[in-house]
């Protein structure tokens, strides 16, 4: 079986190709494109230009998908697409370029859980069993562990989510955000030393960053007004942008770090699987790999192509339900910038 899958809940357009072959074993990708709307430096992403972006590149990565699978209309089962959650203008131009599609092509539509894509295609290529799975990204912070058939969430982000908190703090040092301002920012922390004293907030296995954001954007503006005068108290050194960055990533990691620990020993796992966009970033998974060979476990994470969001995740997580009988009727194929991990029937597991 090969499906078609179409990305864009934020900033980033995907589209990919994927096969499953008919007697079982790991799926082909046969495509995986991704084109991004990168916003000047002190910028977000404004719903209405991504959505505009989505629009113009949608038809020619498809096209492009195609050349590179070397596979025929013919050939394709399904369209899938993701139908939330994520920014609402974005979700709304893949919907109608999916609905497009099937009635173009005479083909059924899958509609996509975003938060499922990621994980089931970290499932996937890493390998991971049965693992505790921290999805982070610019909209969603989650622990979840798989029980009857639900993937259910044990904590999360009680504010903003812990890749909008790290994308904020860059737009407040107007860093660019090309390629993406979370991995400025690690590239940047990587030239700290000096750790500041942030809020650190854990409730349970919840978490929250706004309050560190507002911190973190005082000792920016105070960086700012004091560029040489701010020294740290026992080095004597001179505080820079570079140790903002440092102390800003190792306070939130610290904090996902610790939900993940006790979630993992709240379901007897030993495995963990990062997904999402921040979880190409190697101070993170290498604090998790530290904490997780502290209880004899190992951590699972993939590289830029499948943390950041794209078409092939969509397409792999549509394929496995379609499989499973199954589709999204033409009148049910909407969006909505709400829809919870917890709230799709993981039919294809036991």
């Amino acid at each position: 079986m090969i499906a078609i899958g179409l990305e864009g809940s934020a900033n980033k357009l995907g589209v990919g190709v994927i096969l499953h072959p008919p007697k079982g074993g790991s799926a082909q990708i046969l495509a995986n494109i991704r084109h991004t709307f990168v916003s000047p430096p002190g910028e977000g992403f404004l719903p209405k230009d991504t959505a505009k972006h989505h629009r113009t590149w949608v038809v020619r990565l498809v096209k492009q998908a195609l050349r590179e699978s070397g596979v025929t209309i013919d050939d394709v089962d399904c369209i899938c697409y993701t139908k939330g959650p994520g920014m609402g203008a974005p979700l709304q131009s893949v919907a109608v370029s999916a609905r497009m599609l099937s009635l173009l092509w005479d083909k059924e539509l899958v509609g996509v859980n975003h938060c499922i894509g990621h994980i089931e295609m970290g499932r996937e290529i890493t390998g991971a069993q049965n693992p505790v799975v921290l999805y982070v990204s610019g909209g969603n912070t989650q622990v979840i562990a798989y029980a009857s058939q639900r993937y259910r969430i044990f904590g999360e982000a009680l504010d903003i989510a812990v890749g909008n908190c790290l994308d904020r703090f860059a737009r407040t040092l107007n860093i660019s955000n090309d390629p993406a301002p979370g991995y400025n920012i690690e590239q940047m922390a990587k030239g700290g030393k000096h750790l500041l004293d942030l809020p650190y907030t854990v409730k349970g296995m919840d978490c929250s960053f706004s309050g560190i954001l507002a911190s973190i954007d005082i000792l920016a503006a105070k960086l700012e007004k004091e560029v040489t005068d701010w020294k740290d108290d026992i080095t004597r050194e001179v505080i820079t942008r570079e140790d903002l960055c440092f102390s800003l990533q190792e306070t939130i990691f610290a904090m996902l770090v610790e939900i993940t620990e006790r979630a993992m020993a709240h379901v007897g796992s030993n495995q963990v699987l990062i997904v999402g966009g921040v979880g190409c970033n190697e101070r993170l998974q290498q604090m998790m790999g530290m904490m997780a060979k502290d209880r004899g476990g190992s951590v699972f994470a993939t590289d830029e192509r499948f943390c950041i969001d794209n078409g092939i995740m969509i397409a792999h997580a549509g394929l496995l339900a379609y499989r499973t009988g199954f589709v999204t009727a033409l009148m049910d194929s909407t969006c909505t910038q709400r829809f919870r991990t917890d709230e799709v029937l993981i039919k294809w597991r036991d």
